[in-house]
């Protein structure tokens, strides 16, 4: 498998039809993620049945929990395109080392959360402004997430290793399996049916860890009994910092844009828990139900990231751009689906949540204002992958921060400064409507750096 002789045939993500490829990729993890989306909304349904400071909890404790993901699938970003760079070389040690890496990174990110899940929980909710009760809930919640959070990390790890090599059916199955796994051990563990036993809301986060390490080991199974351009070697293995380098430089500006979000979310905590903790909790709720709506978008992203970044490794920026094109049309459909049921059923939606009418009062008019950002952010999701998969994960950190600490945090504090929440809301699609002009403005520039030279080199006559 190290040289050409014996390599495997040409990857179908060099000779595919681009619109069959773009499905072929996309849709298991857009399926996927729409289940693992699914037990996320579930696991607040049920949480919200303990009580309404038991779900404001689980929103306050949304950020780290949030971070800790971004973590493991921005280092995931990075090993994915790095590695399907390296596949459309056709240099396969240099995959196999690229994975090696990148379990040693996923491994130290780990570690990271395993300390802060040991030491710093109370006061991530004290800085929040929480409750005694709040506190409490948040505290049992988020020590068991943090420090079980192997599980996520292998999950990543070895799903990216299977996306790299175009063998995104199996990522399907390793999602679909955890949170199917969740959604049944929700009710079970918080509730106590059955020989299960009552654990309340950390029902609701072992729930959560177990799916995390049902699915992590299915992904390790499968990577190693089918994937067979990727081989894991630990004999001999040494740490090369010239590729652990490329692998943060692409990785860390996802992992930023991330931690951007996971700011953005304790500082609109802080503004809104000053109107009331319903208003968190709103918000809490408005983010489940917008991982919902995103989740396919990302499933989408995730299979362009290795499309463009194979592409690219094999000069073929023909092919890049028809899946840019294709993923925008489907981004856009998918948010425009998402919009209209926000615009006609948003009180159903929160009654989910078992809502009061205090939370229906709040949360419809914050439903419907919000929701006009989804109209612009499909096409910001899928230049996203454009920057990530061609190594510039500068871009999206770039836009991700003016988009939500430079514009959509500080406008928000001065909306509330009027003393209407429902003002608050709007915030959001001047927000996207900044990131939507940015991102073309991105997507211009690196497409005339990157892409431009090759389709002159590719038209000049030899």
């Amino acid at each position: 498998m190290s040289n050409e002789t014996n390599a495997p045939a040409e990857n179908k993500m060099g000779v595919m039809p681009v619109n069959r490829l773009l499905i072929t990729m996309a849709l298991p993890m857009m399926i996927s993620m729409l289940v693992q989306a699914l037990y996320n909304v579930v696991d607040s349904i049920f949480v919200a049945r303990l009580s309404e400071d038991a779900l404001t909890a689980v929103s306050m404790a949304f950020p780290v929990q949030n971070l800790m993901i971004g973590v493991s699938t921005g280092l995931g970003v990075g090993i994915n395109s790095l590695l399907s760079r390296e596949l459309g070389k056709k240099n396969f040690e240099g995959a196999n080392r690229v994975a090696m890496h990148g379990v040693l990174l996923e491994g130290i990110g780990y570690l990271i959360f395993l300390l802060v899940g040991l030491t710093a929980t109370r006061l991530i909710f004290v800085l929040q402004g929480a409750s005694d009760e709040i506190t409490q809930y948040g505290v049992d919640y988020l020590t068991i997430i943090l420090c079980f959070s192997f599980g996520i990390y292998t999950e990543v790890l070895f799903e990216r290793l299977l996306q790299s090599t175009g063998k995104t059916i199996f990522t399907m199955f390793t999602q679909g399996l955890g949170a199917i796994f969740n959604i049944i051990f929700d009710p079970l563990l918080i509730f106590g049916i059955g020989p299960f036993p009552e654990m309340g809301i950390k029902g609701a986060a072992a729930a959560t860890v177990l799916g995390q390490i049902v699915a992590g080991i299915l992904a390790l199974v499968l990577n190693f009994r089918f994937n067979e351009e990727v081989q894991l070697k630990l004999k001999g293995f040494r740490p090369v910092p010239r590729i652990i380098g490329n692998i943060l430089y692409i990785g860390v500006p996802s992992i930023l844009m991330v931690a951007i979000g996971s700011v953005m979310t304790f500082s609109i905590n802080k503004i809104l828990v000053v109107f009331s903790s319903t208003a968190v909790a709103v918000f809490g709720v408005y983010f489940k139900l917008q991982s919902f709506a995103f989740m396919p978008v990302f499933g989408m992203n995730n299979g362009i990231v290795p499309i463009v970044a194979y592409n690219y490794g094999a000069r073929k920026p023909d092919r890049i751009k028809k899946t840019i094109r294709l993923g925008m049309l489907y981004a856009e459909c998918i948010m425009l689906a998402i919009f209209i049921l926000m615009q006609t059923i948003p009180a159903q939606l929160l009654r989910l949540f078992s809502a009061s009418d205090d939370m229906l009062s709040i949360g419809v008019p914050a439903l419907r204002t919000i929701s006009y950002s989804f109209l612009l952010a499909g096409i910001c999701v899928v230049c996203t992958s454009f920057f990530q998969a061609l190594g510039s994960g500068v871009s999206s950190m770039l836009i991700s921060f003016l988009r939500q600490l430079v514009v959509l945090v500080p406008l928000a504090y001065l909306l509330a400064q009027t003393g209407n929440l429902a003002m608050v809301w709007y915030a959001w699609p001047i927000a996207e409507l900044v990131s939507l002009a940015f991102s073309i403005i991105f997507f211009v520039r690196l497409d005339r750096k990157l892409l431009k030279p090759i389709r002159d080199e590719q038209k000049t006559p030899a």
